[in-house]
């Protein structure tokens, strides 16, 4: 039994020394042999940027040509109306100048006084002994011509009077000015004193043109 047991031990003693060699292999040179390398995942990601770029460009590509197409279409759209912008803003602008025309001729127009409505009232407010000769309107005033009864005295007071009357009229209030013209003289043929009224006008403020807009 013990011999069997030496035999035993000597025949594993001798496998194992037999099975033993050196390791001569050099890892650095021996090639990849993983499964999946790691170039293939740089390569992949490369790949994944190179790609999401591609698209990145191709989508603004597309864009910048929506846009031009947009523009396009505007410009096209303004030079087909251009020449109707045109003619309307001519028309606009004759359409202008005729209404600056046509204000300052309205403004004039009612700036002038009736002389119907300027007899009337001065036949109303003119006094007993006061006779009015001649009416003379003109664009700057209103020059009276007046045959006051009585000596030099008493015209010249009689004619005072008349004038401050005139000029607190308040539908006498376009005239702005209120004086003697002449000095009372007795005229040889009627024998009242011959007067000289003249009432200036207010000036018209002439109304500024409105500011030129453009169509829309």
């Amino acid at each position: 039994m013990l011999s069997l047991l030496k035999k035993n031990g000597a025949t594993a003693e001798l496998v194992a020394v037999s099975s033993w060699h050196p390791n001569f292999r050099n890892y650095e040179k021996l090639p990849d042999i993983k499964v999946v390398r790691t170039a293939f995942f740089v390569n992949g990601a490369a790949i994944l940027v190179a790609t999401a770029l591609g698209i990145l460009l191709g989508f603004r590509e597309w864009q910048l040509h929506v846009v031009n197409n947009q523009i396009a279409h505007v410009e096209g759209l303004i030079n087909r109306d251009k020449r109707v912008s045109d003619q309307a803003i001519a028309l606009f602008k004759k359409f202008q100048a005729d209404e600056t025309r046509v204000t300052e001729v309205d403004s004039f127009v009612k700036s002038k006084t009736l002389i119907s409505v300027l007899m009337l009232r001065l036949a109303e407010t003119l006094p007993g002994n006061v006779a009015i000769d001649s009416l003379d309107l003109r664009d700057t005033g209103l020059t009276m011509r007046l045959a006051v009864r009585g000596d030099a005295a008493a015209a010249s007071g009689y004619a005072t009077a008349y004038l401050e009357q005139l000029r607190a009229d308040n539908q006498l209030a376009q005239f702005d000015e209120f004086i003697f013209t002449s000095t009372p003289m007795r005229n040889p043929a009627t024998g009242r004193m011959a007067v000289e009224f003249y009432l200036r006008l207010k000036p018209v403020a002439v109304a500024a043109p409105k500011l030129a807009r453009k169509p829309l």
